[in-house]
């Protein structure tokens, strides 16, 4: 009962900073060419999430994909690491205020994903869905921008529990709460279906350099 008071607080905590700052354009010169307008740098990596971080273990974890697509998906941790393995690096932008420069990630491209599935072409949206209950809603073209991939390593090892592990999804062209963490299931959809945060103020696509921070 307490967790759930601890989220309920959390979660009404950052709707009112969502409604506060709605209004508000933090835009201002940084000095570094790699930030968005509104960021501040930072050197290590904030944990934010909805006050639970669900413990999923490599043999335990599944990932399912449906809905609009030719071929639903279903991979187990053996399956997922058996696919074409991809590294990238990219910034990360948190709706908060701060970025980190310059991660190197490990794990699957969204793209792959993609090839495999076979979207039908009423096929536009897409819903990630968490361990944790939590949603992210993005653009079909979102979720295959370059870069984005289901990521398992994080700087050269394993991603850690607090920041999505075993798995999570990495959408560096948005802002980082639409790369969500403990991925169980990613849902293709003809139409837009708000996630958690989008429902609760946060802009429906996300946008770092637009600062597209608040609907």
């Amino acid at each position: 009962m307490a967790k759930d008071s601890d989220r309920a607080t959390l979660i009404a905590a950052k709707e009112a900073w969502a409604r506060e700052r709605r209004a508000v354009t933090a835009r201002r010169q940084t000095g570094e060419g790699w930030l968005p307008p509104g960021q501040d740098p930072v050197g290590d990596w904030p944990v934010l999430d909805l006050g639970q971080q669900p413990l999923v273990a490599p043999r335990d974890w599944l990932m399912t994909a449906g809905g609009e697509v030719e071929r639903p998906l279903r991979w187990r941790w053996t399956d997922f690491m058996a696919q074409p393995q991809v590294e990238s690096t990219s910034d990360i932008h948190c709706v908060t205020g701060w970025s980190r420069r310059a991660n190197r990630w490990r794990g699957v491209a969204t793209r792959h994903v993609l090839g495999l599935v076979r979207p039908r072409p009423a096929a536009r949206h897409v819903v990630v869905h968490g361990y944790d209950g939590y949603t992210t809603s993005m653009a079909l073209a979102e979720f295959a921008a370059e870069h984005a991939l289901i990521a398992h390593g994080w700087e050269g090892v394993p991603l850690a529990r607090e920041h999505g592990g075993p798995a999570r999804l990495v959408a560096p062209a948005r802002y980082f709460w639409k790369s969500a963490k403990w991925v169980r299931h990613v849902v293709f959809l003809e139409k837009p279906v708000k996630g958690f945060w989008e429902a609760r103020g946060y802009h429906e696509r996300g946008d770092p350099w637009a600062e597209e921070r608040y609907g």
